[in-house]
């Protein structure tokens, strides 16, 4: 009896070792899944490959009598207790990004005579999957682009870890023009900087006409109206900004050769530089018209016929 025991003692490991059960969710990285995804304790036998894992960002699930099949053939002392008992077989993937799969299909196109300005349209397309980590090539096949800018393909995705993908993608090439948007918010009255203004590209049907194309437009002119953060400028909208406001104090200047005269005025309108404005001398009340030179100087020509006297 007591011989008999330590036989038992002696073949308890043995037995542990065969003794293989399955993963209920088993996260694989690699394109070959392996007896020791599924089944865990599968000793010397786990690295036996037992066919292809998902493709990445995807899952399979191995039912009960699969798995019962795969023990059976490997080896392993397991059977299902249920015909519930399953393992999810599950592979990280990492999507490509719109911007990316547009980049490629651009680069073929424009060999087909796509404006390099237009916006690529992609029809409904199920984002591919690469595994994460690696460092995909992109191309393109068979490309066709017709008048309207419709156009068509293959897609050609390949990555370490995984079979070549090909996928069929289609889509519009839309014209763009180039449009000035507000960076900030502007009130009324402010004058552009610089850094209030930056160049974008809209599709030709969202801009109206008017709206400014060139930054140069822009910037240094006094708003009209309110403007949000990235609204589009509109020439109508733009000014020259105010030197002279509308009843301020001024310093007329008349000059003649060899001659300066100056006095102080006050302006009876807002007038931007090079503007004209009809200012009112305090001294004699005679209100003549000048030519806004600077802030808060007006310059009147010798003689100027008044558009209105004091005593009249």
């Amino acid at each position: 009896m007591r011989a008999l025991a330590l036989l038992l003692l002696v073949a308890l490991p043995a037995a542990a070792q065969e003794f293989a059960g399955p993963r209920p969710l088993a996260v694989v990285e690699d394109a070959t899944l392996r007896l020791g995804d599924i089944f865990e304790g599968a000793g010397p036998r786990a690295a036996q490959a037992i066919g292809a894992s998902p493709a990445p960002g995807r899952r399979l699930v191995i039912e009960a009598a699969q798995l019962a099949a795969l023990a059976r053939a490997h080896g392993l002392a397991w059977r299902p207790l249920s015909a519930q008992e399953r393992v999810v077989v599950e592979r990280p993937g990492q999507a490509l990004p719109r911007e990316e799969i547009a980049a490629a299909l651009r680069a073929e196109l424009l060999r087909l005579g796509l404006d390099q300005d237009a916006e690529l349209q992609l029809g409904p397309l199920a984002p591919p999957m690469v595994p994460p980590g690696t460092a995909p090539r992109l191309a393109a096949e068979g490309m066709t682009l017709d008048l309207s800018g419709r156009f068509g393909g293959t897609l050609v995705v390949m990555a370490e870890g995984m079979p070549v993908l090909r996928l069929r993608v289609a889509g519009r090439a839309v014209a763009t023009l180039p449009v000035v948007v507000a960076t900030r918010r502007l009130s009324l009255g402010e004058v552009v900087g610089p850094g209030d203004a930056r160049l974008v590209r809209l599709r030709a049907e969202q801009v109206r006409p008017g709206t400014a194309e060139r930054l140069d437009h822009v910037v240094g002119q006094q708003v009209q109206r309110p403007l949000g953060q990235e609204t589009p400028f509109h020439r109508g909208d733009l000014a020259s900004p105010t030197l002279v406001g509308k009843n301020v104090l001024v310093t007329m200047v008349v000059e003649a050769p060899g001659i300066s005269l100056t006095a102080q005025g006050r302006a009876l309108e807002a007038a931007p530089r090079g503007g004209l404005v009809p200012v009112m001398n305090l001294a004699s009340r005679t209100v003549v018209e000048g030519e806004v030179t600077g802030p808060g100087r007006v310059r009147v020509a010798m003689g100027a016929t008044p558009l209105r006297r004091g005593a009249e």
